[in-house]
């Protein structure tokens, strides 16, 4: 009697899965962002991603970190639109700040220097004020 409960509740659990995975799929069809916490992203039909990161800009190099990957931000009218909305988080020109993206995703040119994944900026969704307890930077001197 047990096993037979044990295979119902392992059968349940399973359809209740794929169900969820269905729903996800039917909103990438209406065109939805889906953003998961983790900064994992699911594709748009349209091509593109949501993903979600820290962004930094500096010295002419544009940068998006996930929990996961670093991406090298394509530098365009995009890119810099975004850079004017998260300067007002930044305390530090090296402050990374939380954004949420939507962009064309795609691997570097073998002859390019720079981070091999790369991403296009097409849609600025969310910018927040980073995370004061997040403080990961090391200062060295009195400034």
């Amino acid at each position: 009697m047990k096993k037979a409960f044990l295979i119902l509740i392992v059968f349940a659990v399973t359809l209740s899965c794929k169900g969820e995975k269905k729903s996800e799929a039917e909103a990438t069809a209406d065109n939805q962002t889906i953003v998961a916490e983790d900064g994992k992203t699911i594709k748009q039909s349209d091509g593109l991603v949501a993903i979600q990161g820290d962004f930094i800009y500096y010295e002419e190099a544009a940068v998006l970190k996930t929990s996961t990957k670093m991406y090298g931000v394509i530098l365009n009218d995009k890119m810099h639109e975004l850079q004017g909305q998260v300067k007002a988080f930044k305390k530090e020109d090296t402050d990374m700040v939380p954004v949420t993206i939507r962009g064309r995703m795609f691997k570097k040119n073998p002859n390019e220097e720079g981070w091999e994944d790369k991403i296009e900026i097409k849609e600025i969704l969310k910018v927040s004020p980073p995370n004061p307890e997040a403080n990961d930077v090391i200062k060295i001197g009195n400034k």
